[in-house]
């Protein structure tokens, strides 16, 4: 199946590749040669991890801040790491322990990181939206969004498809299915707009009341819209026949309101992957998570950690995705010197 962003998406205004894009704050408007660069700078970058001496001068003397209004591990520390392990200056700020606790607006609180000099923010924030009122009001200092609400988490979805590819190659056609909490994740929206510019096939699964009102409306299937491609599927052991990639989701309890499901059992029961119904994917299948896990809901402790898993790797290529994402919206415009930076 061909890539199918809209023509206006295509034409984004802004890109990674001629260095006019200054804010990472979701995927929507992203190209499909933006990926492909992203990809191959995260190549180099993988190749750095695996040095005994893994730090390199590229951003040395930029200045990146960590913003962060809720809690996170795995998407701090690689973005910590990454800016690090790139001679960047790194600073964290969590939201507790900062003027944020004696009522000091986001708008100000990133006016004061943009006067302190820093060159770019790595927010999240519990508000859909706020990186992009950050990007905005902000004159010098890049945004990247590192989760804003049910919106986006684009830079999960660039290493999830980073992921993929490295194991299957083109995306092109392939079977992803993504189970759980489809309605409160971030984590799939983002992971559509990248999948629609891959060509995969994506197939939703989830109970109705976990399934966006767009997609069971089924307003997402005329030919104009960008995820006409996508299938809606509500038994789980249906939605794996053939798949090439599954990943589950974890129940955003915190996000949502009662009544949603029966309870946390029944749900494990009707959508959990196990080894079973792994086993209905292709024998190849690749297996996923962007984590937090809740072993024992959402995903088996045997699948979670079984020879089908690639979620610690996952991780490892955050650290590389995180440090190229840096590179190409910090460093330098000319990308034909990352080579020589990075030796």
């Amino acid at each position: 199946m061909p890539s199918i962003l809209t023509e206006e998406n295509n034409k984004s205004k802004v890109s990674i590749i001629d260095g006019t894009r200054r804010h990472l704050l979701d995927l929507d408007d992203f190209s499909r040669d933006e990926i492909e660069l992203v990809s191959k700078t995260s190549d180099a970058m993988l190749e750095v991890l695996g040095r005994d001496i893994k730090k390199v001068p590229t951003l040395r003397g930029k200045v990146i801040v960590t913003l962060f209004y809720e809690a996170s591990t795995r998407t701090r520390v690689s973005f910590e790491e990454a800016g690090k392990l790139l001679s960047a200056d790194v600073i964290n700020v969590s939201s507790s322990g900062s003027s944020v606790e004696k009522g000091e607006s986001l708008l100000n609180t990133v006016r004061t990181l943009q006067a302190t000099g820093a060159d770019m923010v790595v927010v999240r924030h519990h508000h859909s939206g706020a990186p992009y009122f950050m990007a905005r009001n902000l004159e010098s200092m890049g945004v990247i969004n590192g989760g804003d609400g049910w919106h986006a988490h684009p830079t999960q979805a660039l290493l999830d498809v980073y992921t993929m590819r490295r194991h299957l190659g083109s995306m092109e056609g392939r079977k992803v299915v993504i189970v759980g909490d489809i309605l409160h994740s971030r984590v799939a929206r983002s992971n559509l707009w990248a999948l629609a510019l891959e060509g995969a096939n994506v197939v939703l699964c989830a109970p109705p009341t976990l399934i966006p009102q767009e997609f069971l409306s089924g307003k997402h299937l005329d030919e104009d819209h960008p995820f006409s491609h996508v299938k809606i599927e509500t038994n789980v052991d249906l939605a794996l026949d053939g798949a090439d990639v599954v990943m589950p989701l974890r129940l955003q309890l915190e996000r949502q309101e009662s009544g949603l499901l029966p309870t946390l059992r029944e749900y494990s029961k009707m959508y959990g992957i196990t080894r079973e119904r792994l086993d209905l994917a292709n024998a190849d299948a690749l297996l996923l998570h962007p984590g937090p896990m809740n072993e024992g809901v959402e995903i088996s402790p045997d699948v979670a950690h079984g020879t089908q898993s690639l979620i610690e790797e996952q991780v490892r290529n955050g650290v590389a995705v995180r440090m190229a994402i840096l590179y190409l919206l910090v460093g330098t415009t000319k990308k034909e010197e990352l080579k020589a930076e990075i030796q």
